[in-house]
């Protein structure tokens, strides 16, 4: 029996017509720089973005990582919300890779504002960690999928360049973010300074991530990507799969999170469920009582979900969660007690 798969967006699998399109791949050596798949794709990207190029790493975490690694200097202070996946999630790397400190800050599901980043820094005092960047995430994963307003981000950069700090944003969802708020990826790029754009998640490819830039921003990069054994030689097969998912599936977004709103409805008629965050897109993130047994009995009905704390679960919907699995887990919440 096929389980209904809920723990994550990265479970997605290439589907048929998107493995002929990997299957057609022209290919090279991408370290070598002679890999025309990849080479097309970070210019279609950087294009779409309005950026002067791009570069093809196998995770967002890479990406994120190195862009933290290219903006700092070692001692140096990185501000972003303690619920952010660069803190949270990518195993202390900015300690580990960059040698630098965070500045968390407490935001609104997991979205920081320009009052929050000011009242954060630190004068010029050789007690202090310099502060050089400023990372925001979209959306928002421990926040529920929350999407930044384009107004916001704008005014945050307005901010950052006139106190000399660099601005990245982790997009790992950021086309789900897009989808959303109706806004287009040239209005993202003239706003930051680096940007990770995540595949092999809500778009549903099996890896690859990019990360943007100008010129001299990626010759850094790649250097980085390098050293942290992020060159890949025949890397257009996954490209290929990137480039399909662009094609295809970013209409299918819409679906995502029209199947989220259907699941927080129900949330809201049962007794054990209690706060819901507001849900935007594709992330749930509810509360109850004992997240393990509604976990256990989810699993016994073949439905896959994670407890993310102590009080609560985490539901994400992806173009492989279809109505018929969206109807059997309305029945199998409505039927727990």
């Amino acid at each position: 029996m096929q389980h209904i798969e809920l723990r994550s967006d990265t479970f997605t699998k290439p589907t048929k017509e998107m493995l002929e399109r990997m299957f057609s791949a022209k290919v090279g050596d991408d370290v070598w720089d002679e890999d025309e798949t990849v080479k097309a794709l970070e210019a279609r990207i950087a294009d779409m973005f309005g950026m002067e190029t791009a570069l093809f790493c196998p995770s967002g975490t890479m990406a994120n990582q190195i862009a933290i690694k290219v903006h700092t200097q070692a001692g140096d202070e990185v501000v972003c919300d303690y619920s952010s996946h660069i803190y949270q999630y990518e195993g202390g790397g900015i300690a580990f890779n960059s040698s630098a400190s965070v500045n968390l800050l407490k935001g609104v599901n997991g979205k920081i504002t320009v009052a929050l980043v000011k009242d954060s820094l630190k004068e010029e005092n050789v007690h202090f960690p310099r502060t050089s960047l400023v990372s925001v995430e979209n959306t928002t994963n421990k926040g529920g999928g929350a999407c930044y307003q384009l107004s916001d981000l704008q005014d945050l950069s307005v901010f950052c360049k006139s106190n000399k700090l660099a601005f990245h944003m982790d997009g790992a969802r950021l086309f789900n973010a897009m989808v959303k708020t109706n806004t287009k990826p040239n209005e993202y790029g003239s706003i930051f300074d680096s940007i990770s754009v995540c595949m092999s998640k809500g778009l549903g490819a099996p890896i690859g991530s990019l990360l943007l830039g100008t010129h001299t921003f990626i010759a850094q990069a790649k250097r980085i990507r390098k050293v942290l054994g992020g060159g890949m030689r025949q890397a257009g097969y996954l490209a290929a799969a990137c480039d399909f998912a662009l094609d295809h599936h970013v209409d299918l977004l819409k679906e995502d999170h029209r199947r989220a709103k259907e699941i927080e409805t129900v949330l809201a008629q049962v007794a054990f469920v209690g706060e819901v965050l507001p849900v935007e897109t594709n992330i749930v993130i509810f509360s109850t009582d004992k997240p393990a047994s509604l976990v256990a009995y989810l699993k016994d009905k073949n439905i896959l979900c994670s407890a993310i704390s102590a009080t609560q679960i985490r539901f994400v919907t992806h173009f492989q969660f279809n109505d018929s699995m969206l109807e059997k887990l309305k029945q199998a919440l409505l039927s727990y007690s």
